[in-house]
């Protein structure tokens, strides 16, 4: 890999906002009316990527499978140390984070690993609490 060097403050080659917006162009991205109605559909599991400090100060999503960020990769992959079967009990996954962005990037790394059943919210945690729809305290 050929290093440059690159002044502090400087643009980068790719931003952050271009790598959501082609992750976003990858994924499949499900409306807050179309998350709504899965909330109880035991084939669907809302997963949660925020960092828990978020949980703590606003909530999830009711019955949301709490898999931070950092984590998640590890969590899907059945050759991890540090697996979560729920993850990867045939139901399909819709993440959500703050603001759609991490969530973005998140659908498109595990679709990367072959995970083709996931997909992520419109909007993020913030799009479901400003549209009024049910929410459960961190515990």
């Amino acid at each position: 890999m050929e290093h440059t060097t690159r002044r502090p403050g400087e643009p980068l080659p790719v931003s952050a906002s271009e790598l959501v917006a082609r992750a976003n162009s990858r994924v499949s991205t499900l409306s807050l009316d179309e998350a709504r109605e899965l909330v109880d559909d035991p084939g669907h599991l809302f997963v949660d990527i925020r960092d828990p400090r978020e949980w703590e100060a606003h909530g999830t999503i009711p019955g949301a499978f709490r898999a931070p960020r950092g984590m998640l990769e590890f969590w899907v992959d059945p050759e991890s140390p540090y697996y979560k079967s729920a993850l990867d009990d045939g139901r399909t996954l819709i993440l959500y984070c703050g603001s759609a962005w991490r969530s973005a990037l998140s659908t498109a790394s595990l679709h990367e690993m072959g995970r083709t059943d996931v997909v992520h919210l419109e909007g993020g945690f913030s799009a479901w609490q400003k549209a009024g729809l049910p929410t459960e305290d961190y515990s």
